[in-house]
């Protein structure tokens, strides 16, 4: 079964990790890799991508002929997407493994960021061959 896990940061305006110090990211930033070689190593990970912060982001959608409206950006947004893995896994229990595995990545200091990561099982593959 595969299931998306997405992690939400806070959208306390900017991306706040962007503020931290050199060590605090970099110790992030590899705590993310060994997660992503971990899941690899195992034959779990799909896929996954982080994300850009919502100063970034653009709603879109289909004007009158068609042509793309966007709108944005939203900073007082509560929360906003921060990241994403697509897991294929034997059951749900092992993606809520892997997403409590994520929410402990370190913040400043060290100290587990325990983010809140949304896990939804994914109901059908679009074939990008066709």
């Amino acid at each position: 079964m595969k299931y998306l896990l997405m992690m939400n940061a806070p959208g306390k305006g900017p991306y706040e990790i962007m503020s931290w110090s050199k060590q605090d990211l970099e110790a992030h930033m590899a705590f993310m890799r060994g997660l992503n070689d971990k899941l690899r190593k195992t034959g779990e990970l799909v896929g996954g991508a982080g994300l850009t912060g919502p100063e970034q982001a653009k709603l879109v959608r289909a004007g009158d002929r068609g042509e793309p409206i966007t709108d944005g950006v939203f900073p007082e947004a509560k929360e906003f997407l921060a990241g994403f893995w697509i897991v294929d896994v034997e059951t749900p229990e092992r993606a809520y493994e892997i997403a409590a595995d994520a929410s402990m990545a370190p913040g400043p200091g060290g100290e587990p960021l325990r983010m809140s990561l949304e896990v939804r099982q994914v109901m059908f593959d679009i074939d990008p061959n066709g």
